[in-house]
């Protein structure tokens, strides 16, 4: 993260906001890219002044909400194939063990996973294209993501800043730990809502056999009933 700063130092402020706004943007439609850490390092680099805290957190909460809205829509028009796709180009980051665990998120919490997934990695990556995938009403999607694109891109924004502000004033001789302070609050103050959608990634004890499966099922009898209806 320090890298990335150091790099944005070297950018005119315009090209930071555009940064932004296009890592996070693309990230929410469902391509891995660092978004959290352009984004944090964009507030801490507000802080001393570089770029204006406003600027840098319009341009997340953007990308955020555009992104995620064009990951729907490619998310709706391709369905689980894309999914699939998806998972063997990034194995990592949205193989079938991933996916699996973003859908029972859904099931569980609805589009409130798409609101807390915007401070998940990997549902801030999945919240987009699963949710058009699975045909979730955009509208009712489009508010949650709204929600937590703003929350999320302002609330950090804005966060870091004030505590960056404040370690500058009482740390000008010792400017890396006033990073490190900043950083390390900023972490600790989003603690409550990583707690809480951390939970949307739980795995279920026993996985539930894929809707295909019992779609085979329900046409295709077993054994003993095939047996059983050829010898009465």
């Amino acid at each position: 993260m320090f890298d990335v700063q150091h790099w944005l130092v070297s950018l005119p402020p315009i090209a930071v906001y555009l940064l932004v706004a296009g890592v996070i943007g693309v990230e929410s439609m469902g391509v891995p890219l660092p978004g959290e850490i352009v984004l944090v390092s964009s507030a801490l680099l507000a802080a001393t002044g570089v770029v204006e805290p406003e600027w840098v957190a319009t341009a997340a909460a953007t990308g955020a909400i555009v992104g995620d809205s064009i990951g729907y829509a490619v998310g709706r028009r391709g369905g689980r194939p894309l999914l699939a796709r998806l998972g063997r180009r990034f194995p990592r980051h949205l193989g079938p063990a991933q996916v699996a665990r973003a859908e029972q998120s859904f099931a569980r919490h609805g589009v409130w996973a798409v609101f807390f997934g915007r401070f998940v990695a990997l549902l801030r990556i999945l919240a987009g294209p699963l949710a058009g995938a699975l045909r979730v009403p955009y509208r009712r999607f489009l508010v949650a993501n709204a929600a937590g694109g703003l929350v999320w891109a302002f609330g950090t924004t804005y966060l870091l800043f004030s505590v960056g502000r404040a370690a500058e004033h009482w740390l000008k001789d010792i400017s890396w730990a006033g990073l490190v302070l900043a950083v390390l609050a900023g972490l600790g103050s989003t603690w409550w809502l990583r707690r809480r959608a951390h939970r949307l990634e739980a795995v279920e004890p026993e996985p539930s056999v894929a809707p295909e499966r019992h779609a085979e099922s329900a046409l295709v009898p077993d054994a003993k009933s095939a047996r059983a209806a050829g010898n009465p």
